[in-house]
């Protein structure tokens, strides 16, 4: 039953304001809940973020939170390629239209759609009390916030997740991500003409370098105006992250440097070692690139989603690894399916629901990280188990790893039919 005019289902509190806490948020309103997101951060989210590899189910559930996709969000990417370390193309296929975007713009179309009075920034969550009425958070600048259900969607290193679950963190994969973005008017003609208008990989042993072009400053989409966004999978060894999480002051930032604080020193040395082992093209990109950063791999599996009045969705629940490129398809999932449970809900019955919405994404989230997984089994430093073996020798084929990148996993990742099959 349909909450009569004026009136809503509840109250939903949402920690954290990205794209997990905005779909969600968005998705919510439209099914009669009452929602405010408080965000940690107290600058605009809008400049973060790099490449994002869409998929339809994502650009469906996009118009379903309300945003009109009555223009290009992106650039569409039909040419896949793969060249060798000396420049030899390894394999090329031509695939279905994918829109390639940047996070940034995702990020403000939902963040358009939702109340500015209803989006609090600088609100960072200390604790919360869960009563048989609801559940009441507070904050570290005194505010305490009384609402019917808190979702935490607050990404990888999520405060909610630490206060519910203090032991399950993040693991580490063994390997890294150099990102970056190069403006099209910095490239050479012949690198333009040979990866621009493509999603074009260099697979060096055990290492991926993924590039694929996306809009330009303000979303311009002018040729000429546009950007290009690599991401470099390299492997790291676990006592070596702490020197490049170390600035040039000596400080270290354990839960992830800001670009501007990364060391000249390590910047010039990914920029020699990608013109010892990368094609001219991809070593003239990373080269061209003003501040290139990195990103530690991570895989999580939370062994619930759902606690009683409090949830916690996307990257807080489940980290998969960057590949299938699915991190915002899945919170999307998440917040669709938990739109629709606690569409059919109201604050008496909203701690059922989420029991209900758990049973469904923790077995579709967990299937994606295993997949995630899979395909960056060949850079990690594995077990050195013959199953790592064989998952690594299949995924690392060129053929495969043009079609399988950021490509959604096929039915039989859910069933297990395709693991089964490998090995």
């Amino acid at each position: 039953m349909s909450p009569a005019a004026g009136q809503t289902r509840g109250r939903a509190l949402i920690v954290g304001g990205s794209l997990a806490g905005l779909l969600t948020a968005n998705l919510l309103r439209q099914s009669g809940w009452d929602v405010g997101i408080y965000e940690r951060a107290g600058e605009p989210l809008s400049e973060r973020g790099a490449g994002i590899a869409t998929h339809p189910r994502l650009l469906d559930l996009l118009v379903r939170a309300g945003v009109a996709l009555d223009r290009p969000i992106g650039m569409s990417v039909s040419k896949r390629i793969a060249y060798s370390p000396d420049g030899r193309i390894l394999a090329q296929r031509t695939v279905a239209p994918q829109v390639v975007t940047g996070w940034s713009r995702i990020y403000q179309m939902l963040r358009d759609l939702f109340p500015d009075d209803r989006y609090h920034q600088g609100k960072n969550l200390t604790g919360f009390a869960e009563d048989d009425d609801g559940v009441t958070a507070m904050f570290a600048d005194g505010t305490e916030v009384r609402a019917d259900i808190l979702i935490g969607a607050d990404g990888s290193r999520s405060t909610v997740r630490g206060l519910l679950m203090p032991t399950v963190k993040p693991a580490y994969a063994g390997y890294i991500g150099w990102r970056g973005l190069v403006e099209e008017s910095a490239m050479s003609e012949a690198t333009h003409a040979a990866i621009f208008e493509k999603m074009a990989f260099c697979l060096p042993p055990r290492e991926q370098i993924l590039a694929y072009p996306i809009a330009g400053a303000q979303d311009v989409l002018e040729p000429g105006k546009r950007r290009y966004n690599y991401v470099w999978y390299r492997a790291v060894a676990e006592e070596a992250v702490i020197d490049l999480l170390t600035d040039m002051d000596g400080h270290y930032h354990p839960n992830g440097i800001p670009p501007s604080r990364i060391r000249s020193d390590l910047i010039d040395d990914i920029r020699r070692i990608a013109e010892r082992i990368l094609s001219p093209y991809f070593a003239e990109i990373v080269h061209r690139t003003e501040q290139p950063f990195f990103q530690l791999i991570y895989d999580l599996k939370a062994p619930n989603m759902a606690f009683g009045r409090v949830a916690i969705i996307g990257d807080a629940a489940f980290i998969a690894r960057p590949h299938p490129a699915m991190g915002v398809t899945k919170a999307a999932d998440d917040a669709a399916h938990l739109a629709d449970v606690l569409g059919q809900a109201d604050a008496s019955t909203a701690a059922d629901a989420l029991l209900e919405w758990e049973k469904v994404r923790r077995a579709a989230s967990a299937a994606v990280v295993d997949h995630a997984r899979r395909l960056g089994a060949y850079i990690e430093d594995g077990p050195g188990t013959e199953e790592h073996r064989k998952l690594a020798e299949f995924h690392s084929a060129p053929e495969r790893v043009i079609v399988e990148t950021a490509a959604p996993p096929p039915p039989s990742v859910y069933s297990g039919e395709l693991a089964a099959e490998v090995l």
